[in-house]
């Protein structure tokens, strides 16, 4: 029994996404991670590096999952957007390797735009399998 009735509802909720909306749920919740630390920085104090550390090595996480993925010959998206996907991804790891090495609220930005028009485009891809 869950003594959270949200942790359960979230719970049953993540088992019935698709995997498209779970690849969705997943960015979005990266991208707010990265977001609240953007909403709050403040550049004389550096005491919330270990934050922004968990943030960007939970999206690089992410991104590292989806590499893998991107790079068997199994995966059903046509080679054309597997490249493109790849390719934002190799971004997305630099500008994070940057981000950690010299921390700056403009540097937080393009990942929080990634994830969320990824995010966005798999919401629709969704919705449109769904119709």
């Amino acid at each position: 029994m869950y003594a959270n009735p949200l942790n359960a509802y979230q719970t049953t909720a993540k088992k019935a996404m698709s995997g498209r909306e779970l690849e969705a749920h997943a960015l979005t919740s990266a991208a707010m991670k990265l977001k609240a630390l953007q909403t709050t920085w403040d550049p004389e104090n550096d005491g919330r590096y270990p934050e922004l550390a968990s943030a960007v090595q939970h999206n690089q996480r992410l991104w590292s999952i989806f590499q893998a993925e991107l790079s068997t010959d199994e995966n059903p998206l046509p080679a054309a957007i597997r490249e493109q996907l790849l390719s934002i991804s190799l971004f997305v790891d630099r500008q994070s390797f940057d981000l950690l090495a010299q921390p700056s609220l403009a540097k937080i930005k393009p990942l929080v735009d990634i994830n969320l028009a990824i995010a966005a485009g798999l919401r629709g891809s969704a919705a449109a399998e769904a119709a």
